[in-house]
């Protein structure tokens, strides 16, 4: 990894991930790089050896780094792959290109300068769009994907590729391309197989009120600040809602609110956060995890499956 040439972004060894993440918490990266742009990535990608592992992490939300850290390379996106820009000549610029390091919150402010709709329950996600892609990110009802017509992918050998949502199976918090399986059977490495998101292209609608736009995005802020525990150190929700149900319902009924486990606790305001305290370790939070999903499956027979991508050693 010395020996990398050519390279126009940054690359450092041992970087302290919890300063990266939302959580505050988290090990070391083995090497870190944060790219210059695109071409730097589709650069810098097939000169890493096909032995070391890639890990790429936006704002670091929705994202548990366990104390032991992240071994090979961690690549950081957020606000650096941040190109944001109307689209000329599509549909009177109703289409919005943006790239992966763009915050969900950057997006929504954008679009309702623009006066465009459509995107305001992305306001209060936060996360960025590669992020926000990989995990079909939504709020009030709504999911990035319905708004997507095209995205921009970068494999391991530092390929790009153009592709729609056809090519991807669309659920709720998860997106998975249709021939990843036979990729990594062919490869016989998902690593080697992976594509990142590094852009997408939008479709939204046009509508000139661009304060009724602002005004929308400011009642769904103020709603989320009062439903959830925003300005503490949070991986933001824990589980995803089963069907027909919510995660927070039956952590709260099953009376898990308040509770601490060492440096980490269920919030008092919204029972599908968890906390992290200054003397928080990432093996506190995993294990409220995982006590958490032996209650619930006790209790009422439920799996609830994590939202939290839990990841390092």
């Amino acid at each position: 990894m010395h020996n990398l040439q050519g390279l126009r972004g940054k690359l450092r060894q041992n970087e302290p991930l919890a300063k990266h993440t939302t959580w505050r918490i988290g090990g070391l990266s083995e090497w870190f790089y944060q790219p210059a742009d695109v071409l730097d990535l589709a650069h810098f990608l097939p000169q890493v050896p096909s032995n070391i592992p890639v890990f790429w992490m936006g704002l670091g939300s929705n994202l548990l780094i366990r104390d032991g850290g992240i071994p090979g390379v961690v690549i950081h996106t957020a606000g650096l792959l941040n190109t944001l820009k109307l689209l000329e000549n599509t549909n009177k610029g109703t289409q919005i290109y943006l790239e992966a390091g763009v915050s969900c919150a950057k997006l929504a402010r954008f679009a309702a300068r623009q006066g465009l709709s459509g995107s305001e329950f992305l306001a209060g996600i936060p996360g960025t769009i590669g992020g926000a892609l990989k995990l079909n990110a939504g709020a009030w009802g709504q999911n990035i994907w319905t708004l997507v017509t095209q995205v921009e992918t970068l494999n391991r050998q530092g390929q790009k590729q153009q592709r729609t949502p056809q090519d991807y199976e669309i659920g709720y918090r998860q997106v998975h391309q249709k021939e990843s399986k036979l990729l990594q059977l062919e490869s016989k490495s998902s690593d080697l197989a992976s594509e990142w998101f590094t852009a997408a292209t939008l479709q939204l609608t046009p509508n000139t009120a661009v304060a009724e736009n602002q005004a929308k995005i400011k009642a769904l802020l103020q709603k989320r600040n009062e439903t959830q525990p925003i300005g503490l150190p949070s991986g933001g929700s824990v589980f995803r809602n089963p069907p027909g149900d919510y995660a927070g319902r039956l952590i709260e009924q099953a009376g898990w609110k308040g509770r601490h486990l060492g440096g980490a606790y269920v919030s008092e305001k919204h029972a599908n956060f968890i906390i992290s305290q200054k003397h928080a370790t990432a093996k506190d939070i995993e294990t409220l995890i995982e006590n958490i999903r032996e209650s619930i499956q006790t209790k009422y027979g439920i799996n609830l499956i994590p939202e939290v991508h839990i990841v390092g050693i």
